[in-house]
């Protein structure tokens, strides 16, 4: 089972992002900063005190019709103003989705905000202290046969940087409560997603509590787009390494001005027939910058 992590950026790249879904192969595709206006498409630009960026009026629905074979979730945080080419106003909404194969049933699905709760932005997109939604779903891999529990996060943006706060520290207790509930039964877990936060931060330990380990550390999770020096935001964690035949942070091709988490689970047969001594490869490989071509799947025009 391949799960990846990705924020799209609002669909900024949405060219290089249309292709890279085609082949990306994720079983169960996690993605942040989501766009969703209805009966709206093509372009919108968001803006904020910081900020001016071109996004997709509706990536939702971009994305749905590349994948036309796995089931969209979307969890919405917030919502407010944006604006089309044509100067026209539209609202709208921002949050979390995750995309899982019609092949896995779906037999569980939760979203909760580890930050805040909904609102509607009237005037203007406040540049910090937004509210946050995270997703949970859990599967059931036949081919395992195993339940998964996959948690998608984007996790609080605080304009002063990624240090930990108060407020940080709660969205990680709101965080591990979703994880607990979710999970009920220990399956096999997993959360990812675009954090914001610095690779010591104690949000890993309170994770870390309930038996996840990170598997991205301090590696760079940022792209050529993203042109700040500190390069950490994305984040993996799971419950159990020895399940992790794969993890790799793609570096190309650049699709959003983050790189995405690609996981791949080992099958239980493979599990059984892996030599002790043979090296379990879960750790970041530096020289990486792609995965082997997965399934031939179907694909749908570039929406407009």
């Amino acid at each position: 089972m391949r799960i990846v992590s990705l924020n799209a950026w609002g669909g900024a790249m949405f060219d290089e992002l249309a292709s890279w879904l085609d082949t990306c192969g994720a079983d169960i595709l996690c993605l942040q900063e989501v766009t969703r206006t209805p009966a709206v498409g093509g372009w919108t630009r968001f803006d904020d005190a910081d900020r001016s960026l071109p996004q997709r009026a509706n990536l939702l629905a971009d994305v749905r019709s590349r994948l036309v074979h796995h089931h969209g979730l979307f969890a919405a945080s917030d919502a407010g103003p944006v604006h089309d080419d044509r100067h026209h106003r539209h609202r709208q909404d921002f949050g979390v989705a995750t995309f899982v194969a019609e092949a896995l049933p779906l037999v569980g699905m939760r979203s909760m905000f580890v930050h805040g709760e909904y609102t509607e932005h009237r005037d203007g997109w406040p540049n910090g202290g937004r509210p946050r939604a995270a997703l949970a779903v859990q599967v059931f891999d036949r081919r395992a046969q195993r339940s998964v529990t996959v948690v998608n996060l984007h996790g609080l943006r605080d304009p002063r940087g990624k240090a930990d706060t108060p407020a940080r520290r709660a969205q990680a207790e709101r965080l591990a409560h979703l994880i607990d509930d979710a999970r009920a039964g220990g399956h096999l877990t997993v959360v990812c997603g675009d954090f914001n936060l610095l690779p010591d931060s104690e949000t890993f330990q309170i994770l870390a509590e309930l038996g996840l380990t990170d598997l991205v550390r301090d590696a760079d999770t940022r792209t050529s787009r993203y042109p700040k020096p500190l390069r950490h935001a994305g984040y993996l964690l799971v419950s159990d390494p020895a399940a992790v035949e794969r993890f790799e942070i793609v570096a190309a091709p650049e699709v959003s001005d983050h790189r995405p988490l690609v996981l791949d689970l080992r099958h239980a047969d493979a599990e059984s027939a892996v030599s002790p001594d043979r090296p379990r490869r879960y750790a970041l490989a530096p020289e990486a910058t792609g995965l082997p071509p997965p399934p031939d799947r179907p694909t749908a025009p570039t929406p407009g």
